[in-house]
């Protein structure tokens, strides 16, 4: 059973910058897309950014429109470890950070990710 950790999160001042780290284990890891969500308190889970996981596609990357232009992801298939790299971070970014894995062909619903880390918390102070 595969199992997602994150790593990274915490405390910065607006305008900062944070790196995410999740790696994958537990068995063989191939998914569609692997990225990232976040969730408020009381919030529907939101979609932050996935990469496409087989690098023999080329790798495409989406964005959600909130973070597009500060965030970058990446992937490294050789470790099965996904990045979050946040620059120019917004006290609107606080959130919890969930790295997760879909084997379907459809980034954008929550429901059809087969795998979620724990999560790790983000907070941007103002």
């Amino acid at each position: 059973q595969v199992q997602l950790l994150e790593s990274g999160g915490g405390l910065v001042q607006a305008g900062g910058s944070l790196r995410l780290s999740c790696e994958a284990s537990g068995g063989t890891f191939n998914p569609y897309y692997a990225g990232w969500w976040r969730q408020n308190v009381g919030k529907e889970k939101e979609f932050v950014s996935v990469v496409r996981w087989d690098p023999w596609k080329g790798g495409a990357t989406y964005y959600g429109d909130s973070v597009r232009g500060r965030f970058t992801i990446s992937r490294d298939n050789a470790k099965n470890m996904v990045y979050l790299q946040m620059n120019s971070l917004e006290p609107e970014d606080t959130a919890v950070y969930y790295c997760a894995a879909s084997y379907y062909p459809d980034y954008a619903q929550a429901p059809l990710y087969d795998f979620w880390g724990q999560g790790t918390q983000v907070t941007v102070s103002p």
